[in-house]
């Protein structure tokens, strides 16, 4: 029989945060979740950081390349310093962090930059996860799936693609990495990315504007998948069919038989 693992959380009240958690519930190889959320009133620059655990999975901080570009100093301090105390706290501890698929140019904006600084500050024994664009229950209504879904469009860059994952798929993902001994920093999608454009034509969605992206933004995020595929690992919804079901609930047998 194997050992019961505490695992401490942090960002549970957040988008991937709110679904791991729900998840890890149901984990019998689990004994204890403690969690940390600015939510609850603990901030990680100051809160008590005494928590006897095998495992930290680190989800809290800022995110948004825009938002970013407007409060750099804020997300210097919630990601880069609030993770460096935590990293510096449990650095004899396994610890998986979220990083970001921006973090690959990060020059970029700010928020890419943060990432990147916290992969490496990250002590040895961890694993930093390049989420792509993640998509599904408890997302920002301010991210594109959302604003598909909601009618909300109001723009497309026309030179942007994004390999969108649904956060079922983060967490299945991340589940792998807990139970394997994987290392460094690895992408976390679908290893596939969409145009924006294809995705509205694809769904007949009009009456947006089309923008070329500014250079504060990756063109492609595209995932490289192969160390996540060497442990069996493997999406399984597909964004067309998620957005399929979402826009034409009543029409999905016909459309889908006729495809």
């Amino acid at each position: 029989k194997s050992i019961l693992m505490n695992i401490l959380l942090t960002g549970h009240k957040g988008f991937i945060g709110s679904n791991l958690l729900q998840v890890l519930s149901n984990d019998t190889s689990i004994d204890k979740i403690y969690t940390i959320d600015k939510k609850d009133g603990q901030d990680l620059l100051d809160c008590k950081l005494d928590h006897d655990v095998d495992l930290v999975i680190h989800l809290a901080g800022l995110s948004g390349v825009r938002d970013s570009l407007d409060r750099p100093n804020e997300y210097w301090k919630n990601n880069v310093m609030a993770g460096l105390r935590l990293f510096t706290t449990f650095q004899n501890k396994r610890i998986i962090y979220a990083s970001s698929s921006t973090a690959v140019e990060p020059d970029k904006n700010p928020y890419a930059l943060s990432k990147k600084t916290l992969e490496k500050l990250a002590p040895f024994n961890s694993v930093g996860l390049r989420f792509t664009t993640v998509y599904g229950p408890n997302a920002r209504e301010s991210m594109l799936i959302p604003m598909i879904c909601n009618g909300a469009v109001k723009y497309i860059n026309t030179n942007h693609s994004r390999d969108f994952i649904h956060v079922q798929d983060v967490c299945d993902a991340i589940k792998v990495v807990m139970q394997k001994p994987i290392k460094g920093v690895i992408d976390i999608g679908t290893g596939k990315s969409h145009k924006l454009l294809d995705i509205m034509g694809r769904f007949n969605i009009n009456g947006f504007d089309k923008k070329i992206g500014g250079d504060t933004e990756r063109l492609d995020n595209k995932a490289d998948i192969s160390v996540l595929r060497q442990f069996e690992w493997k999406p399984k919804i597909d964004l067309e069919d998620y957005l399929m079901k979402k826009l034409y609930p009543l029409a999905e047998m016909t459309i889908g038989d006729q495809r």
